[in-house]
């Protein structure tokens, strides 16, 4: 799997998540989470952002908040969790079939 690839897709789309939230749209990122396709939620100690690929019990995350910690996220993070943050843009035609998180 071409890593950089990824992380280039989903910089992209951060990028565009965020200019669609400053317009007052809803990002993708956030209808993603809507329709339980991933959860981001806080660390137990408030720190960081955990990424789970089922509901999990904890507030949401404002984009706002949650956007620069996974945009910084995008850069060092394992093949799982980029999958994972994938699945949120999977209608976009960039999305390629490979990066499909396995559930």
């Amino acid at each position: 799997m071409d890593l950089d690839a990824l992380r280039a897709f989903l910089a992209d789309r951060l990028a565009e998540d965020e200019r669609r939230a400053a317009s007052g749209g809803i990002p993708l990122l956030e209808e993603a989470e809507r329709l339980g396709r991933l959860h981001v939620l806080r660390t137990d100690d408030g720190t960081g952002l955990l990424l789970a690929p089922v509901a999990a019990a904890g507030q949401p995350v404002p984009f706002e908040e949650k956007a620069p910690l996974l945009r910084a996220e995008i850069a060092v993070a394992d093949e799982d969790t980029l999958r994972l943050l994938a699945t949120a843009y999977d209608a976009h035609h960039g999305w390629q079939e490979e990066w499909r998180a396995q559930q």
